[in-house]
């Protein structure tokens, strides 16, 4: 039987993600964040959501600059990923205090987290406001992937990344399981 519970939140698996951008004076911040999601197959974009009510100077930079990076970590860069969601970078050089070096982006003028395996590059497309979170839509205009995560076919394989998987409801990092089905394939069997 069902029941109802608290509202809350709620995507899963949700990825943990990190946004990256330069502020105003040319400086790299990163945060964390757990509303990450594709919304568009043409163009290609994401959209993230980063909290309003409080002070995120990664969203102050990229509603400034217009652009920025998506860097998916693996379940390697937990404690990494943690504080960056943990410390606001009006207080601290984030990416100096963890030793994470970065890059200027090849299409974009965001930076590029060297640790982390896959990243997206992106220009904001979307703005809104909805609730406590300011949402951004980002057109992906490039993806880098080092090779070790990059199949046969050079695609990204996700058990080769790792990534972190974050749960909302009980403040948790996941590793993700292991491949079950072919997507598009699984459900033929009821398709007449």
């Amino acid at each position: 039987m069902k029941v109802n519970v608290k509202k809350h939140t709620m995507m899963y698996p949700a990825p943990a993600v990190v946004a990256s951008a330069y502020d105003e004076e040319g400086r790299a911040d990163a945060c964390t964040l757990a509303f990450a999601t594709m919304c568009s197959h043409h163009p290609p974009a994401v959209m993230i959501a980063i909290n309003t009510t409080l002070k995120r100077k990664t969203l102050k930079s990229i509603l400034q600059t217009k652009e920025f990076c998506i860097g998916f970590p693996s379940v390697e860069h937990m404690a990494e990923v943690d504080y960056l969601g943990i410390e606001s970078g009006y207080n601290a050089d984030k990416l100096a205090e963890i030793d994470y070096s970065h890059h200027k982006a090849e299409k974009v003028n965001a930076p590029i987290i060297e640790e982390f395996k896959v990243s997206l590059e992106c220009r904001v497309i979307h703005i809104a406001e909805v609730g406590s979170h300011t949402q951004i839509t980002g057109e992906i205009v490039n993806v880098q992937a080092e090779e070790e995560v990059l199949n046969d076919k050079n695609k990204i394989d996700f058990k080769l990344l790792d990534p972190l998987a974050y749960d909302d409801i009980t403040h948790s990092y996941y590793r993700t399981g292991n491949k079950i089905a072919d997507a598009f394939k699984a459900g033929l069997k009821f398709k007449k």
